[in-house]
């Protein structure tokens, strides 16, 4: 192929989906043109395709920005748990874009400590179970540590032919993902425990890609694997924040990735379609249409829901010289688990946290604010805060 067309092809917006250069470069030849992408642009990873070929990514166009990778490694919580208002809002999200009906009342019951009371709430207590259970940097990611957080957070939930076999770890059969026609069938069950060995072992490596694009990879891969025959979407989001949770990313713990998801669902699965299209047409099993969906809809919107990349680093100033007390260290920690992006009046605090009477709540505000950790905005008669962003 001309040197001057695979530049300018390489440079097309549209790199990523081999139909659309096959209508707009028709001189040039696919079969070439993969091969060339695959000598020069992709980069292989060490997990495999269906046909045992290895996947691959174009490193070159996938690129997440350095603030994001800064507000996710900032630290929101003293302990190290998962935020309230993050979670009541990734077990929404993930159960919308599921389909699976629920009351936004009935999350935050359950959340509040209350007992399910019925199937639906029964659902929400498992997300909720298994939320907690990838927070728990004990919980490193194993086979074992698979099944018991998808037997927690989906598995109990499933009855009749969607429930795995007793004693089996994935489905004992073949699924499929059908939507006006059968768009993509799951990896052939007895592959499975293979796949998923290699899966596990991917998750450990550090030297591959960045870890945000790792995340992602790993999203992808189960969902594409289809290891159950219900609930795979739901984990693929939860080993996504898991992984990251694993390397060190402890506001992932703090920003409900699901929500951005739900917002673009669409594209969403249009990234894992684009990707099947493409390997038609290829041979080759390339995820970037998945890296980029997540770049663009869900990592660089998360600025939105998070706090400033430097928040921690002023609040811990802040703290070591002893202008902050405990009992403001503790109110910080909640109002960044309990509110997460939104807004919060001095009454509301007062009333869900707890353990502080009004002054001391109305001098942290007003001190928070100061610091510019907090900031204040007046409706009418009243005031309402937020985590500076």
């Amino acid at each position: 192929m001309d040197a001057a067309l695979f530049a300018q092809i390489l440079s097309d917006k549209s790199v990523i989906d081999l139909n659309k250069l096959k209508y707009k470069y028709p001189n040039a030849d696919m079969h070439e043109l993969v091969e060339l992408f695959t000598t020069s642009v992709y980069k292989p990873l060490p997990i495999q395709d269906f046909n045992g070929n290895g996947v691959l990514y174009m490193e070159s166009i996938a690129k997440v920005r350095i603030n994001t990778v800064k507000l996710l490694l900032a630290p929101q919580s003293a302990m190290g748990n998962i935020g309230i208002k993050a979670m009541e809002d990734e077990i929404a999200a993930t159960l919308t874009i599921e389909n699976i009906d629920f009351a936004r009342e009935s999350v935050r019951r359950i959340l509040q400590g209350y007992a399910p009371s019925n199937e639906q709430e029964h659902r929400i207590f498992g997300m909720k179970k298994g939320l907690e259970f990838i927070s728990d940097p004990l919980n490193i990611i194993t086979e074992e540590n698979i099944h018991t957080l998808y037997d927690m957070a989906v598995g109990q939930y499933l009855n009749g032919d969607e429930a795995l076999s007793p004693g089996e770890l994935y489905r004992h059969d073949s699924v499929f993902i059908v939507g006006q026609q059968i768009e993509h069938a799951g990896l052939p069950h007895m592959k499975l425990p293979a796949y998923m060995k290699s899966l596990v072992e991917f998750s450990r490596q550090d030297e591959q890609m960045n870890d945000l694009l790792h995340a992602a990879a790993i999203h992808y891969y189960l969902a594409h694997l289809h290891p159950y025959f219900d609930g795979n979407g739901r984990m693929a989001r939860l080993m996504h924040m898991w992984f990251l949770r694993q390397r060190g990313y402890s506001s992932a713990l703090f920003i409900p990735f699901s929500s951005y998801i739900e917002r673009s669902r669409k594209r969403y699965y249009d990234a894992f379609t684009l990707i099947d299209e493409n390997a038609r047409i290829s041979g080759v099993l390339d995820i970037t249409p998945f890296l980029l969906y997540f770049i663009e809809y869900v990592y660089n919107k998360i600025e939105d829901y998070a706090p400033r990349a430097d928040i921690t680093e002023v609040f811990l100033q802040a703290l070591e010289s002893g202008a902050v007390t405990v009992k403001e260290k503790e109110l910080w920690f909640f109002v960044l688990s309990a509110y997460g992006g939104g807004e919060f009046s001095t009454k509301q605090l007062e009333r869900d946290f707890r353990n502080a009477a009004y002054a001391t709540i109305r001098g942290f505000v007003i001190k928070f604010t100061g610091l510019r950790l907090l900031t204040a905005q007046k409706y009418s008669n009243r005031v309402k805060y937020a985590v500076a962003r």
